[in-house]
Parts: structure tokens; C-alpha cells; sequence
């Protein structure tokens, strides 16, 4: 079994994060997402888009799993809520785990990252979007998040539905 290491993304891990989106995308929403838009995905603005997100001053975090020989296999992004939410005070912004690397704890790692960042913070509950159709939506439910809000999104001209999963508590995710 291979090892993890999660360590805080700085703005060098821009072009790598931007690689693991684009590729998770890529295999995980083919059929489900446009096939226009999966292949309009760009590395160039994907890695513009992440090193603006990286730099001083926002209010996001982002942690990436390295495997044993320092490649990035996956990372997640969070912080405040969004948009207007009563309930919920932070947000898993997003969290992908390449296809070689699903099944191995990645995503559970980086989860309960993700919650020890939070409540450092003050923000005890989370909120996370996910496309429904998404084949992986359970792990969310496996890691304690209820199903808890309804949206439909547009996608490459299309109309999807993404549910949004809510953790009242993060402590099972920091401590599970």
C-alpha cells in the first residue's frame, strides 16, 4: 500500500493541483458533464486560476497529498461558506483524488485536514456540493454528511442537480 503525506499547497503546487482537477474531471464526470466542456479544460488557466487562489490573503486553504515519491495525487480546498447559508460556516470548496490513488485514504486524510483547518478557525460545520450524478457521492456519506440541500448548476450548457452534504459536527472527521 502506498504512503501519504498531506502537507498546506503553497503557489509552486498550482500547476500540479490544476493536473489532478482537470484529469479527476475528466474521468470521473465523462457522461455526465458535456464532453465540450471536459475537453475545454485547460491546464494554462487551471494553473492561473489556482495560483491566484494560492496567494496571500485568502481566505482559502488548501492541502495536497503527496504519495511516497512527492507526486500530488489529490488535494482539497475550503474555508468560509460561499453563499448565504444560516446553517453552515465553513465549505469543502472541493477535494479530487486521481483515479490510481482512489481507495487508499487520500480522501479521508485530506477530509479530516480540511476539518482541523475549520474549527481552528471558529467554523464548526461544513458544507460540501457535489454533482449527483457524481459515482462517488457516498464517500461523503460514509465520512458522517448528511444530504441537506438541493441546487441545479449549468455545466457546459447543461442543467445539473448537486446536492449539498452538511457535517453539524467535524469532530468525527478530525478524530475518525
Amino acid at each position: 500500500m502506498d504512503t501519504f503525506r498531506i502537507r498546506t499547497a503553497t503557489s509552486e503546487d498550482a500547476e500540479a493541483i490544476a493536473r489532478v482537477q482537470i484529469d479527476t474531471w475528466r474521468s470521473t464526470y465523462r457522461g455526465i458533464v458535456p464532453d465540450e466542456h471536459l475537453a475545454s479544460l485547460s491546464l494554462d488557466q487551471g494553473r492561473e486560476r489556482w495560483r491566484t487562489g494560492l496567494s496571500t490573503g485568502s481566505t482559502m486553504t488548501v492541502f495536497v497529498a503527496e504519495n511516497k515519491s512527492g507526486r500530488v495525487v489529490g488535494f482539497a480546498a475550503c474555508g468560509p461558506v460561499r453563499e448565504s447559508e444560516k446553517e453552515y460556516a465553513g465549505e469543502l470548496y472541493a477535494i479530487y483524488v486521481i483515479k490510481e490513488s482512489q481507495g487508499a485514504g487520500v480522501g479521508r486524510m485530506l477530509c479530516g485536514e480540511v476539518a482541523k483547518d475549520l474549527k481552528r478557525r471558529g467554523l464548526d460545520t461544513m458544507l460540501i456540493w457535489v454533482l449527483a450524478q457524481n459515482p462517488f457521492s457516498g464517500f461523503y456519506e460514509k465520512l458522517g454528511g448528511q444530504r441537506v440541500r438541493i441546487r441545479d448548476i449549468t455545466l457546459g450548457g447543461r442543467t445539473l442537480t448537486e446536492w449539498g452534504y452538511g457535517w453539524k459536527s467535524l469532530d468525527a472527521l478530525i478524530h475518525g
